[in-house]
């Protein structure tokens, strides 16, 4: 198994491609545009757009929609190329 430190270099690689990445505590797949890392969390910009509490609108924009994930919990990470047509 991989430590954060690895998924961290990783995401940074990364950055600004889309990922798939699977998550061991909440085991769920996410997808979508990295956009942005810190020592704790990658950030991702989802590929399909997130409704509102309201049932309206997009989650689109800088803060709007994006979901952090915890490095320590990354349970697998594949690049957009592969799985992307």
């Amino acid at each position: 198994m991989r430590n954060a430190a690895y998924y961290y270099d990783l995401c940074c690689k990364h950055r600004g491609k889309f990922v798939k990445i699977y998550c061991l505590n909440t085991r769920k797949e996410y997808v979508g545009k990295i956009v942005d890392i810190d020592r704790q969390y990658v950030w991702l910009e989802p590929s399909q757009p997130q409704t509102q509490g309201h049932g309206f609108g997009y989650g689109w924009g800088w803060g709007a929609g994006l979901v952090p994930i915890s490095l320590a919990a990354i349970g697998g990470f594949a690049l957009g190329t592969a799985f992307f047509w």
